[in-house]
């Protein structure tokens, strides 16, 4: 005999970290591609400061892809999360990574300003509108997967008899 769960009934979806593990990926995969596709409509880079190079970009996106699965695993966790969670997660993702891209940009070049212009840019260019959407499909999806009353495939020959 099982014991009961403490927190409640569990909700009949895929396990909590599953759906986190398989949000937070397609999150990265995501905006990975969002980010890219910005980068070759606008035919600039992302972070475009002479001589700052790639770190500040991917610590800054290592910070939202962090805030996005701490967010969003505080809602996984519940017996039947709630759509209306997602958008906070996006916005959660999205915030972190401008803020830790200010803080990275900031400690490299020593400059409040280029610091503050790097994250306007950001803004304005787009970059931050596709980290939020990424977040923001990505956090439904795992939501979806959670509250999701589908059972595995079976063959014709693999239900029970008494059915």
């Amino acid at each position: 005999m099982s014991s009961p769960n403490p927190r409640g009934p569990e909700s009949p979806g895929v396990s909590v970290i599953l759906a986190l593990v398989l949000a937070t990926i397609s999150f990265f995969a995501l905006a990975v591609f969002g980010l890219g596709a910005v980068s070759i409509a606008t035919d600039s880079d992302i972070i475009a400061v002479p001589g700052l190079g790639p770190l500040p970009g991917a610590i800054a996106m290592l910070g939202a892809v962090v805030a996005f699965a701490l967010s969003l695993w505080s809602s996984l966790r519940r017996t039947r999360p709630s759509f209306v969670s997602a958008p906070g997660v996006a916005l959660a993702a999205a915030l972190a990574h401008l803020v830790v891209v200010w803080i990275g940009v900031a400690a490299a070049s020593g400059d409040l300003v280029v610091a503050t212009a790097v994250a306007g840019d950001l803004v304005r260019g787009g970059a931050s509108a596709v980290l939020l959407a990424a977040a923001a499909i990505a956090a439904w999806g795992g939501i979806a997967l959670r509250r999701t009353r589908a059972q595995h495939p079976q063959w014709p020959w693999e239900h029970d008899e008494d059915e």
